[in-house]
C-alpha cells in the first residue's frame, strides 16, 4: 500500500546515498540553508506547476523522460548485470513507440487538455522500477504482439524463456 510517509522516508534514504547528485545537493544545502528533501520536493513542485499552466512543458516532460533515463542506461551498459539492460532497452523501445505515435498525431494531441501533464506522468510511470513498470507492460501487452505476429519469434530470443511471466517474477 502507498502512503506518503514511506514515500518521504524511501526518499531521505536516497538523499542520503553516495553519489554525485546527493553531492551537488549538499553543496545547495549547505549554501542556501534549506534541507535536501525540501529542495527535491519544492524543485518538483515547480516543474509540475510549470507543465500543468504549460510554460516550457514540452521541453520539461522530454527533459523528464529523457535525462534520467539515459544516465540510468549508461549506468546499466556499465554494470556487469545484464537485467538492468534490458529494463532500460525496454523503456527505450517504449519511448520510440510514443515518439512516433505522437508524430504522427501532434495535431490531435495538441486538443488534449493537459497533454504534457498526461504524457510526463506516463513517462515516468515507465521508467520508475515498479513491479507494475510501464515500460514492461506496454511492452508485452502491445509491442511484443505486435512484432512476433509480423516478424516471427528472433532466433536468439527463442533459445532463451522470454515470457513475461518470468522477468515478472524475477523483478
Amino acid at each position: 500500500m502507498f502512503s506518503i510517509n514511506t514515500a518521504l522516508i524511501n526518499l531521505d534514504k536516497k538523499l542520503q546515498e553516495e553519489n554525485k547528485f546527493n553531492e551537488y545537493l549538499i553543496k545547495v544545502e549547505k549554501s542556501t540553508g534549506i534541507e535536501r528533501r525540501k529542495i527535491v520536493l519544492g524543485t518538483c513542485f515547480v516543474l509540475g506547476f510549470l507543465v500543468i499552466i504549460g510554460y516550457g512543458a514540452q521541453l520539461i516532460c522530454n527533459g523528464i523522460g529523457f535525462a534520467y533515463p539515459a544516465y540510468a542506461s549508461i549506468l546499466a551498459i556499465e554494470s556487469k548485470n545484464k537485467e538492468d539492460d534490458t529494463c532500460w532497452l525496454t523503456y527505450w523501445v517504449v519511448f520510440a513507440g510514443l515518439a512516433l505515435i505522437e508524430f504522427f498525431s501532434d495535431f490531435i494531441l495538441a486538443l488534449i487538455p493537459f497533454y504534457w501533464m498526461l504524457k510526463c506522468m506516463f513517462l515516468i510511470w515507465c521508467f520508475l522500477p515498479w513491479r507494475l513498470n510501464g515500460s514492461r507492460f506496454i511492452y508485452y501487452r502491445f509491442i511484443r504482439p505486435v512484432f512476433l505476429t509480423h516478424l516471427g519469434e528472433p532466433e536468439e530470443a527463442s533459445s532463451e524463456d522470454n515470457s513475461p511471466g518470468e522477468h515478472e517474477k524475477s523483478n
